[in-house]
């Protein structure tokens, strides 16, 4: 069967029973739309729990009678440690000028300096924390804290509370993505089921008069590929649309970061374009299976 009049067929048939093309093409959009918006939300709150993960810094403050090789071992310690990104040293002197532009009140007025010095580390994972932090309260002899070490503070219960909903955002996220996958699969296999039982007799007949399998099967697969086509045009036309009118007054009320973003549009727009086509075209393909045994 050459492949224009398995077209021809297929374009015949849409327009024969327009009723359920319609309701096929407008499930293909629904289930689309939400993924599209799903992948678009759930990409930007993953980004965002990734920048929020990367603010969390490891601070090691020193004691006031600390000398130059305190902190020299220390940051031979912090070059060694593949665990670090990058780190910071930061003097009395410049922690009271952090300090003062902070809080002018609280340090306009003092006789001394009373802040120690400290190393600021940002680690490569923010689960990282607080395995640098026990590391360095016991890089002393036999894992002893060293003297000249006052503190450590890797964010407490903030941090581990900041880390726990990341994870569970990751984890809704993905689960929440392949249900909506599963269930975008079920709705619009249940819709081209019925536009193939209210043409049962006509598989049935074709069956009869010696057709294959695969005859019969192509112009229903063109079908499912069409409207899967066209279902999720229009979705990815409304996210354009949204993009363009609502993201800039919802963007407009959240202070982020520049970090933050969800996926590339023309990325979300092409996968949403190729899970349409696939499930338009398996949707016809494993619904007529049952039809085909005549």
């Amino acid at each position: 069967m050459k492949l224009r009049t398995i077209v021809s067929e297929a374009v015949r048939s849409l327009s024969a029973t327009m009723s359920t093309t319609v309701a096929a093409t407008l499930t293909v959009l629904i289930g689309m739309f939400v993924l599209g918006l799903s992948i678009a939300l759930g990409t930007w709150v993953l980004s965002w729990s990734d920048h929020v993960k990367h603010q969390l810094l490891v601070k090691s403050y020193f004691t006031i009678d600390a000398k130059p090789k305190d902190f020299n071992a220390v940051r031979v310690f912090l070059a060694d440690d593949p665990r670090v990104k990058s780190y910071k040293f930061i003097s009395r002197d410049e922690a009271l000028k952090i300090m003062r532009k902070r809080e002018p009140e609280l340090t306009s007025n003092l006789s001394f300096n009373p802040l120690p010095a400290s190393f600021e580390i940002i680690p490569k994972k923010a689960e990282y924390n607080s395995q640098i932090r026990d590391d360095i309260l016991h890089s002393g002899p036999a894992r002893t804290k060293p003297s000249y070490i006052d503190d450590v503070n890797d964010g407490g219960a903030t941090s581990r509370r900041i880390l726990r909903v990341g994870s569970i955002v990751e984890i809704v996220f993905l689960v929440g993505l392949i249900v909506l996958l599963i269930a975008s699969t079920l709705l619009i296999a249940n819709t081209i089921r019925l536009s193939i039982f209210a043409r049962r007799r006509e598989i049935e007949v074709m069956k009869l008069v010696g057709a294959t399998n695969w005859f019969v099967r192509g112009p229903f697969m063109i079908e499912g590929l069409l409207c899967g086509i066209a279902g999720s045009l229009l979705a990815v036309f409304l996210l354009l649309i949204g993009k363009a009118v609502v993201l800039p007054e919802i963007l407009g009320r959240i202070k982020g970061s520049s970090e933050v973003h969800a996926m590339d549009f023309t990325l979300i727009a092409l996968l949403m374009i190729v899970a349409g086509l696939l499930l338009g075209a398996a949707g016809s393909g494993l619904t007529l299976r049952r039809f085909l045994r005549v």
